[in-house]
């Protein structure tokens, strides 16, 4: 694929699609939900701040730190600081999030992890921790030598994939129970907001799918040996 795909405009397609999910997520919680608060006697604003910060700062953070190989002119040492700050900005936001859902669900006297949705949540939260520690440990600081990087890189890359991968999918089953919900409780089906989430999780499959064919194309300065190679962790 790699041969036959260019990084370049598929980063274009990335980044619109980045932006198109954070607007349509912002206008869901704050036009039709009503809001972000941490503290408040609605409690459902407070579980707004979940899907804000898992799709915002966890998937499309995630992802760009995932594509910031390919979509950022740059040194491969800056690329490499770049890549790791984001994943640990996502990593730090993904972590308030799923704690925001934890206080909803507490102050609303709800169970907590009793749906696929949140077994799943935990999971990839702990995978995408520990793929990050490594990352930072082997191919940054204190750094493996350039044998233990070069045997490591092809089973990190992999790992980091399908963690991400699996977060998309997650957010997708987010959408889709979250939605149920509010459905069952009285919401129109065929309205404007039911649209809006589904509309939400499609162009959030697609934004993960982009991302994840990126990581495998071509940079059009690069051989596809030295393409591969560029990638330090994912």
């Amino acid at each position: 694929m790699a041969g036959l795909v260019k990084a370049a405009p598929l980063t274009y397609v990335v980044h619109v699609l980045a932006v198109a999910c954070a607007v349509m997520v912002l206008v869901w919680c704050i036009h039709f939900r009503g809001g972000l608060a941490w503290e408040a006697t609605n409690k459902s604003l407070i579980f707004n701040i979940h899907p804000v910060l898992m799709l915002i700062g966890f998937i499309i953070l995630g992802g760009e730190a995932i594509v910031s190989y390919k979509s950022l002119p740059l040194k491969k040492e800056v690329q490499k600081v770049i890549h790791l700050v984001l994943h640990a900005v996502a990593l730090i936001l993904g972590i308030i999030g799923i704690w925001a859902a934890f206080k909803f669900h507490n102050e609303s006297s709800i169970p907590n992890l009793y749906s696929l949705h949140s077994w799943l949540g935990i999971g990839i939260i702990v995978l995408y921790t520990l793929q990050w520690i490594y990352g930072f440990v082997i191919f940054f600081y204190p750094g493996g030598n350039s044998s233990l990087r070069s045997e490591s890189l092809p089973l990190h890359v992999l790992v980091g994939i399908f963690v991400y991968a699996l977060a998309i999918a997650n957010a997708a089953i987010g959408f889709l129970e979250k939605l149920t919900f509010l459905e069952s409780s009285g919401l129109d089906k065929v309205g404007p907001e039911a649209y809006l989430v589904n509309f939400t999780a499609i162009a959030t499959i697609l934004f993960g799918g982009f991302v994840l064919l990126t990581v495998y194309a071509q940079k059009d300065e690069q051989t596809e040996e030295e393409d591969y190679r560029s990638y330090s962790a994912i």
